[in-house]
């Protein structure tokens, strides 16, 4: 089922239900998520279990203990890592994505910290109306995966 290998990370979540509906993207979607501790919630939250409704149990997700774990995953599994961010230059329409993408998303709350931003090997932006901040997350990556599945010809299912 989990064919390309796209997948969609989650630094920090603070926001069940936002994690929720992403899980359950990826799951009807066939993407794999590994979720970056800590989180801003207990995984077992009814928030998430709601959200995510009944398709948390087949969502493949790999929790990784800290930002410095999850990066020697990255760089053993030889992931490229594409950040979403409101400070990126690059469009995410003018982006060539790669079956070895992980698209990472920040926290609800504060994004990802300097560190975090300067580490990974891409940003890519949506661009929005002058006055506003930022989309919910959960809009924010699907928007984006579905551009980058667009690219690597559907979804990962099949």
């Amino acid at each position: 089922m989990y064919e390309k290998n796209i997948r969609l990370a989650l630094f920090q979540p603070d926001i069940p239900q936002n994690t929720g509906t992403l899980l359950r993207m990826a799951m009807c979607l066939a993407i794999s998520v590994d979720i970056i501790k800590p989180c801003g919630f207990v995984f077992s939250d009814r928030r998430l279990k709601r959200a995510g409704m009944n398709y948390l149990n087949d969502v493949n997700i790999t929790h990784h203990d800290s930002w410095e774990v999850f990066r020697e995953f990255v760089t053993e599994e030889n992931k490229r890592l594409i950040l979403l961010s409101t400070k990126a230059q690059t469009a995410y329409t003018d982006f060539s994505y790669q079956e070895n993408d992980i698209i990472m998303v920040g926290r609800e709350s504060a994004g990802v910290p300097d560190e975090v931003f300067d580490a990974v090997d891409r940003r890519v932006r949506i661009s929005m109306a002058k006055n506003a901040r930022s989309l919910n997350v959960a809009i924010a990556a699907a928007i984006v995966l579905g551009e980058g599945l667009r690219q690597l010809k559907g979804s990962n299912a099949s």
